[in-house]
């Protein structure tokens, strides 16, 4: 099983280029330095409203990537760009299709 993290956030609608442009900076940096990282997917639902899919090895290097934050310029520009985090949650897949 694959470890998930869902977020739902918001960003004004005039940010929304410039979060899709920091974007690849952000998931090069969660490459780099986030051991078990395996991959994203970013939802927009609404004009403002966003849903990031992250998927880990396992719940502990989510935990980890949790404790180090925005530690480096890539993940420091995507997450200012944030308004507000609405929810997280943490999950497992259930199915045999892994990403």
């Amino acid at each position: 099983m694959t470890t998930v993290e869902i977020t739902r956030f918001r960003v004004p609608a005039e940010r929304a280029d410039a979060l899709l442009a920091a974007r690849p900076a952000m998931l090069r940096d969660f490459q780099a330095d986030r051991g078990g990282f395996l991959d994203a997917r970013l939802i927009r639902l609404t004009a403002d409203e966003w849903l990031d899919i992250v998927f880990w090895s396992s719940s502990e290097d989510y935990a980890e990537s949790r404790r180090r934050g925005a530690n480096l310029p890539g993940i420091q520009t995507f997450f200012s760009l944030i308004d507000s985090v609405i929810s997280m949650e943490e999950g497992t897949t259930t199915d045999l299709d892994q990403p």
